[in-house]
């Protein structure tokens, strides 16, 4: 039988290469996160596939799964090992090679397979590696499955079949770009900055654009696993200030920017302006929601209040619907709402069913951005931006916090506010006018100026971001309320940026 994996093993021993090591908290709540060597091993990432495949039988999903891996030096290894203990779980593999993770969850519905595992660290610094998983098309694990997956894991409740096999999926690229680009070309002569900060998306995100018949002006394409210039996160303000000197340079009339492994995007304007996620998925909801009135949209606590308030949108009929941060969450809420789409303001879109599949792809994202653009002739990146109610907000802020105490800080953080709220207490010099507590603790003042705490899904952090649609003062001045309740937490450490 395969060993027990063990929490902690020291590299460069006979242990390290002879037992699995899995520590526990890279079982995050809707992926797998784990800083290869120091919390897992190639052979606890083996003994992750044999619990995959125990666990797809425990659910009885069909032992057939979609895989793939991202562009790290040791990501194709750590996918071969992860390979090995789903075959050893008697599980079908169909391999599409170096790819985006919704190159996977394509794979899914291309090949007809049930189960997909991308091997992934998203935007995550070099050294991390993990996986993306799911059983259930377009939906992926959330915390029961992640939770099961754990315990089978780290029990070693393993269960061996036989019938397990691989095969290599050739140029599955062609056939997930010839799918996105089977519509109408964009009519608008537009200059497009894909900008892909040299991870995974470097590889398919110009040739897309290109087929679609824009100019594209590449920007960090090259593909390069060391990440030389910033992280390939477009929703940190290195790689957006990045963007806005390629767009002004260039004068191109947007900047499109992917991250890691290609399942988010980040906007920016014309004049080099960057544009909040959440923002532009309300954009995209006024354009679509005319096209489709009545349309649900779903939309993460860390997002802009204008979902729910903005007139066009309430003109339009459209109903917004607050739900948990993080790519299964949203995803499995689009679902099962049967919602147009979903919005999230790291940068996960989700487009359903006629739109999309109901996953998560920033490529797609890109085109329905570029078709925006083509239904409003005339108006530019700015003008759509500036059509908008103004309100002012932060960009997402992470101060560290480690993830054995993270989530017990963040309940407390709760409490705190849920007796503010209780007494009368004023913030900002304002009742609080509601709390939403449906992930972490979002508080609203009279005014609608909001502030959201929440723990982190797949780091070890804290996640803040505050807006008002009153003025910036306001915005600021929740901040300092929202992180005067943080520091009565010691354990809680610097932000990686601030307003």
């Amino acid at each position: 039988m395969y060993p027990k994996p063990a929490r902690h093993l020291v590299p460069n021993t006979y242990e390290f290469e002879s037992s699995p090591m899995v520590k526990e908290t890279g079982f995050r709540e809707y992926d797998a996160r784990w800083l290869f060597g120091e919390e897992i091993n190639l052979m606890g990432v083996q003994a992750l596939g044999l619990g995959l495949g125990t666990l797809l039988r425990e659910m009885g999903v069909k032992p057939e799964l979609a895989t793939g891996h991202d562009y790290r030096s040791y990501s194709a290894s750590i996918k071969y090992a992860l390979v090995t203990g789903l075959m050893a779980a008697g599980v079908k593999v169909h391999d599409i090679g170096l790819a985006l993770s919704p190159m996977a969850y394509f794979a899914q519905f291309e090949l007809d397979v049930p189960a997909v595992a991308m091997v992934t660290a998203s935007h995550n610094d070099n050294g991390w590696t993990g996986v993306k998983m799911g059983a259930q098309r377009p939906v992926t694990f959330g915390p029961d499955e992640m939770g099961r997956l754990r315990d089978i894991v780290l029990g070693g409740k393993f269960h061996y079949a036989d019938g397990g096999s691989y095969r290599f999926v050739e140029n599955f690229p062609d056939r997930y770009i010839a799918d996105l680009t089977n519509r109408p070309k964009i009519k608008r002569r537009l200059k497009v900055v894909a900008a892909c900060g040299n991870g995974t998306a470097g590889a398919f995100a110009p040739r897309m654009l290109e087929a679609l018949g824009v100019e594209v002006v590449p920007l960090d394409t090259k593909l390069d696993y060391t990440f030389p210039r910033y992280n390939p996160n477009p929703e940190d303000m290195e790689m957006l200030h990045a963007m806005a000197a390629a767009v002004k340079e260039s004068g191109a009339d947007v900047g499109l920017g992917f991250d890691g492994d290609g399942d988010r995007c980040g906007v920016v304007d014309n004049n080099g302006h960057e544009i909040f996620a959440d923002k532009i998925g309300v954009m995209l909801a006024r354009d679509l929601s005319k096209l489709h009135p009545g349309a649900t949209f779903v939309v993460d606590v860390k997002s802009t209040g204008l979902f729910a308030t903005d007139p066009a949108l309430i003109a339009n009929g459209v109903k917004a619907d607050y739900w948990k941060t993080g790519h299964s969450y949203i995803k499995r809420r689009v679902t099962d709402l049967k919602a147009l789409a979903g919005f999230e303001k790291s940068g996960h879109f989700f487009f359903n069913a006629p739109i999309g599949r109901g996953y998560d792809d920033g490529l797609l994202t890109a085109i329905h951005v570029l078709e925006m653009l083509d239904r409003n002739p005339g108006k530019s990146m700015a003008d759509l931006y500036a059509a908008l109610p103004k309100t002012w907000g932060s960009p997402t802020m992470s101060p560290h916090c480690a993830d054995e105490v993270k989530y017990g800080i963040v309940d407390q953080i709760i409490a705190k506010f849920q007796a503010m709220q209780a007494r009368g207490d004023k913030v900002i010099g304002q009742k609080i006018r509601d709390l939403v507590t449906v992930n972490g603790v979002r508080v609203t003042v009279e005014d609608g100026t909001w502030g959201l705490v929440r723990a982190s899904s797949n780091k070890p952090e804290l996640v803040v971001v505050v807006e008002s649609p009153a003025a910036e003062a306001h915005m600021r001045e929740m901040f300092k309320a929202v992180d005067a309740v943080i520091r009565e937490h010691k354990e809680v450490g610097a932000y990686n940026q601030t307003i």
